[in-house]
This record gives C-alpha cells, sequence and structure tokens, in this order.
C-alpha cells in the first residue's frame, strides 16, 4: 500500500463509504493511492462482522436457543 492508504486510512475509508457518508476527497485518494484488494478484504470482513452481529442481536432479543 501506498502513502495516504494505510490499515486505518482504508478501515476510516469503507467505513464511511459503508454509511454512505465518503467525502470527496478521500473518494479521489482511495482511487488513486489504494488498492482494490485492501479495501474488498476489509470491506468484506466489515459486512460479515455487521451480519454475524445484528444475527446475534436478533438472536438475543427474541430470546431464541437453540
Amino acid at each position: 500500500m501506498q502513502s495516504g492508504t494505510g490499515f486505518w486510512s482504508v478501515l476510516g475509508s469503507v467505513v464511511a463509504s459503508l454509511f454512505g457518508v465518503q467525502s470527496h476527497k478521500n473518494y479521489e485518494r482511495d482511487f488513486t493511492k489504494g488498492t482494490f484488494i485492501s479495501f474488498a478484504v476489509i470491506g468484506v470482513i466489515l459486512v460479515v462482522l455487521f451480519v454475524v452481529t445484528l444475527f446475534m442481536f436478533v438472536k438475543w432479543y427474541t430470546g431464541y436457543s437453540a
């Protein structure tokens, strides 16, 4: 990864994109300096974590136990 696209920068960009609040400046930085694989891997991990967390919350809230 090049300068400006370290782990925390990529994580921040992915989180902002998931919420739809990515700034145009960061959007341009990501496409000029970032690598697709770094954004894709972190994006997939965050989406999986979100789905698992949501599933666990609903299971807890409804009191369902298998």
